[in-house]
């Protein structure tokens, strides 16, 4: 194959990747996005995984892309809707209760199990929201670069997120210290005394976190989960008619409008470097493509491990890069039900707002912790939780695209196994299958349907999610969220501003500034880099 030339090359059709591109297109650049796979939306894909039945592969459900990538890539225009749960969450109990998330009966279901925790969640809420107003603008901001050189862009930058900070007072400050450094059980133990409470509000902090809700730095994954939105209604989650591939299909749609080239099967196999700039890449078959721009919307670990080469970069970076933390406890499955499960704490296998919830198993932060020194430990096995945390989310009740009349999927994001097995256990290959059906026998234990229901599934060990979505270690958020991988040192310092190592190259993944999540900001935010590197200024 002939060297041909772009103006842009972007490594990855992920949706930040997509987002990137049809931004600079936009712009009046020419694009190139290379997905190694034979469809484009990365984690955000919607596929057959039994026969007759499609789910979101990866990613699952909808609240924080952002309203300007919205409005700016007109999603809507191209077919994009998305629908809210009835309410956020159900969590069946082990003595036969359930506790109930949301909506407008929300805190007399909260005083069932404490008169003074349903009196202090309004202030709890409040508390978040303070934050969240100043956060959720700093989100599409360029952190400041913090380099070796004097720039003087570094110190504009930190003015305005000074001027950004200064809108909290000093209580709303000092609660932004606490979510930053705090774990969310300390946090939630402080606000609340009820178990199921705290459960239901720290499922968040271990969302992909492979980590106790007691580890400090938790809080801040909690508030990771709290910035989006649905239909303009704040910290609500929802779901994508058409599942979340309908999101970058739409994507995909206003890049080619745009007149971006979108090439699939076209694995990438290492950037180009001429005289210490990245010029291109070379692809698995050999070829050669050249641009002046090259973006990664890829794991910044897989970048710098795998596509650039190691003496391209200096030393030092290379070393924190090995150290860059990747690591999620994540097994995810897609699931093909006959019926809808029939729960002991809401029987009936007929259609209830309950279903249509995010249904959690795992009653106590507690059992979050416990589930977590399972998997760390690898003690009573290779390496999973005796008792996992699982969330159910069943798709099909809210969208009937998505599996055969009077048939159901659900989504199991499943949460703790250890990415790493012991040694000597035959790896995640030889366990897959067993800790399957862990999963769907934690399930069952709450809805003694469940198991004789499941037709067939898919999953995904941590393994899985590496090596078919080049999440590194399993990890959803491309490197973990904690304060010394977060807004300036994301994924390292001195590549904050979404510049790489080298020039003419730029990340625009999870990995960068505000991290994981269907978002779309990584991907805003370093398209409006590299224009402005250019000169030109970012379009809508």
């Amino acid at each position: 194959m002939r060297a041909t030339s772009s103006d842009v090359l972007i490594i990855g059709g992920g949706h930040n990747g997509l987002v990137c591109a049809a931004y600079l297109a936009g712009a009046g650049l020419k694009v190139r996005v290379l997905e190694r796979r034979g469809i484009v939306g990365g984690a955000a894909v919607t596929e057959e995984f039994f026969p007759g039945f499609r789910n979101s592969t990866a990613s699952y459900t909808v609240s924080l892309l952002n309203p300007a990538v919205i409005r700016d890539l007109r999603l809507h225009q191209h077919g994009l809707r998305v629908v809210e749960r009835p309410y956020a969450n159900f969590l069946p109990l082990p003595d036969g209760n359930a506790f109930r998330l949301g909506g407008e009966h929300t805190q007399r279901e909260v005083a069932k199990w404490s008169l003074r925790d349903a009196e202090r969640l309004p202030a709890y809420y409040a508390m978040l929201d303070r934050v969240v107003v100043v956060l959720r603008e700093l989100m599409q901001r360029t952190p400041p670069n913090v380099s070796d050189h004097f720039v003087l862009a570094d110190w504009i930058g930190s003015l305005a997120v000074g001027r950004q900070l200064k809108r909290l007072d000093m209580a709303g400050r000092r609660d932004l210290l606490d979510l930053f450094t705090k774990s969310a059980g300390d946090l939630l133990d402080n606000w609340f005394e009820s178990e199921p409470l705290k459960a239901v509000l720290g499922w968040d902090s271990v969302v992909g976190n492979f980590a106790s809700p007691y580890t400090p730095g938790s809080a801040y994954v909690l508030l990771h989960h709290v910035f989006g939105e649905v239909n303009g209604k704040q910290g609500s989650w929802g779901h994508a008619i058409g599942g979340m591939g309908a999101i970058t299909r739409a994507m995909a749609l206003e890049c080619e409008a745009r007149g971006v080239a979108i090439q699939t099967d076209a694995p990438v196999e290492q950037v180009l470097v001429e005289d210490g700039r990245a010029v291109g890449v070379r692809m698995a078959d050999g070829g050669e493509l050249h641009a002046k721009t090259v973006i990664a919307n890829v794991n910044p670990k897989l970048l710098y491990q795998r596509l650039v080469p190691r003496d391209a970069v200096d030393a030092d970076t290379g070393e924190r890069i090995d150290l860059y933390r990747c690591a999620s406890g994540t097994f995810r499955m897609n699931v093909a039900l006959s019926e809808l499960p029939d729960f002991t704490a809401a029987p009936g296998t007929q259609l209830q707002p309950h279903h249509q919830s995010g249904i959690l198993i795992g009653p106590s932060l507690q059992y979050f912790e416990q589930a977590y020194f399972d998997a760390k430990s690898r003690v009573h096995n290779p390496g999973w939780a005796r008792q996992p945390i699982v969330e159910l989310v069943i798709s099909s009740t809210l969208d009937d695209t998505l599996a055969p009349p009077g048939q159901h999927v659900a989504s199991l994001f499943c949460q703790q196994v250890n990415p790493e097995l012991a040694e000597g256990s035959g790896g995640w290959d030889a366990h897959r299958d067993t800790v399957a059906n862990l999963m769907i026998d934690t399930v069952d234990a709450y809805a003694p349907n469940f198991r004789r229901s499941v037709l067939g599934y898919k999953a995904l060990s941590p393994l899985d999610l590496e090596r078919e979505l080049g999440l590194v270690g399993g990890d959803i958020f491309h490197g973990a969220l904690s304060l010394d991988q977060m807004f300036s040192a994301r994924p390292l310092l001195g590549q904050g501003n979404y510049r790489g190592a080298l020039p003419g190259l730029y990340l625009c993944g999870s990995g960068t500034h505000p991290g994981g999540g269907v978002t779309g900001l990584p991907g805003r935010n370093a398209a409006r880099e590299v224009l402005r590197d250019r000169g030109r200024a970012l379009p809508g």
